[in-house]
């Protein structure tokens, strides 16, 4: 079906915006952060003012109620990635954490000095700095899957390095900077015959494409609600129960335990055993309706939609002379255009379009490494999402022919 986000647009608040005086808002910024439709926005306030209460632990109507409305969430979660269990999600608070929870409690527990984790060089620095903390911390070797100048990863390369039978290869489903969507399939399917877990950081690919978690055959799955029109603050963490199930804890504290003593203590069962403390209740209730909305739609839809929205980015920004566009073409990537403008600062550039009410990213989008790569310190970002209209690709053009104007 197609997608209609003309109409769409009318279930976020936010685009009754001006940002500038007279000039509607161009939010062109959602690989940082999605907009929230008002069901979301409504499902936490009607938490607050209904049902707060503390969750798992109270006998009574309102924590029965919390503890119903969270636990719906996280079904409402498993189902949407496709795992066949919901004590395989791990509430967290973001992908990061997500990451951070395999690296220490699985890495932690199951790696030593000489083991090898293979990564790409185009991570966002959440899949780089915890095995970096790791290998300083064990002596955990790490190697980087290359990639081309197109911004795809050299498979030749890959099956390489999987010669040297790593321990884990942890990479991204889409990449936040280059749109690159990678092989996921493929690439689990070539690491566990070398007899290595796989972890996928997908904050940039569940709220894109159609993930599912069982055909994928992943170990690990990392993501964030924030980046799909749920709210910030949480996240979730799915994993295959024999090895949730064989990690130590991550925190400690409450929630987390099912008995405790002087001097000892025994771990609650999944998925609680992740969970120390009061949990984010309200933002899980968010997230939940985040999914119903996602749901609604239909995943292919909204992929089918940023398909056409790049293809036409693309088109529209190589018309502008002086851009240069990084990544694949538009068929291998997701609803992300980074480029350089020549003789003007991508901090420039951004700020200048925000004076036209376009708001756009502008730095290393926290992938130092492959900014590297390319020789350059930052880009101008341009990320779309189902709300994404033509309207606004034209905009941002138009914006750009400003910008060398000002600059000539």
């Amino acid at each position: 079906m197609s997608l209609d986000s003309l109409r769409l647009r009318q279930d976020f608040p936010i685009f009754e915006r001006q940002v500038k005086p007279g000039m509607p808002l161009v939010y062109l910024d959602s690989t940082a952060t999605t907009q929230k439709p008002l069901t979301v926005l409504q499902a936490m306030e009607e938490y607050y003012r209904r049902f707060n209460a503390n969750v798992h632990r109270g006998v009574h109507t309102l924590a029965e109620e919390a503890t119903a409305l969270y636990e719906a969430a996280r079904q409402k979660v498993a189902a949407f990635i496709h795992a066949s269990d919901a004590h395989q999600v791990i509430f967290t608070r973001n992908a990061s954490e997500s990451i951070n929870l395999v690296a220490y409690a699985w890495g932690r527990a199951s790696l030593k000095a000489g083991d090898l984790i293979v990564l790409t060089e185009m991570e966002h620095h959440s899949n780089l700095v915890p095995w970096q903390m790791l290998s300083a911390a064990l002596g955990v070797d790490l190697e980087f899957v290359p990639i081309s100048e197109d911004g795809l990863l050299d498979l030749d390369a890959y099956r390489l390095l999987l010669d040297r039978r790593p321990r884990l290869v942890a990479f991204t489903h889409m990449s936040n900077v280059l749109g690159t969507i990678n092989p996921a399939a493929e690439m689990i399917r070539l690491a566990h015959a070398a007899g290595a877990l796989t972890l996928v950081d997908a904050a940039q690919s569940v709220p894109h494409l159609p993930v599912d978690v069982q055909a994928l055959d992943v170990d690990f799955l990392a993501f964030s609600a924030h980046k799909m029109l749920g709210p910030t603050g949480i996240g979730a963490l799915y994993g295959k129960r024999s090895l949730l199930e064989a990690m130590p804890p991550f925190l400690g504290g409450g929630d987390m335990i099912k008995t405790v003593h002087l001097r000892e203590f025994t771990p609650a069962d999944l998925p609680q055993k992740f969970e120390a403390g009061t949990p984010a209740i309200a933002e899980a209730v968010g997230f939940g309706a985040a999914v119903d909305y996602l749901d609604a739609i239909g995943m292919q839809a909204v992929a089918d939609h940023e398909q056409e929205i790049i293809t036409y980015a693309l088109e529209r920004l190589e018309e502008v002379r002086g851009v240069k566009v990084f990544g694949p073409p538009a068929s291998q990537r997701g609803g992300v255009a980074s480029f350089i403008l020549e003789g003007v600062h991508p901090h420039d550039v951004a700020q200048i379009l925000d004076t036209f009410g376009i708001a756009v990213r502008a730095g290393h989008h926290c992938a130092q490494p492959l900014h590297e790569k390319f020789g350059i310190p930052a880009t101008t970002r341009a990320s779309f999402y189902l709300y994404s209209l033509k309207e606004e690709v034209d905009a941002l053009v138009e914006g750009l022919y400003r910008v060398k104007k000002i600059f000539a």
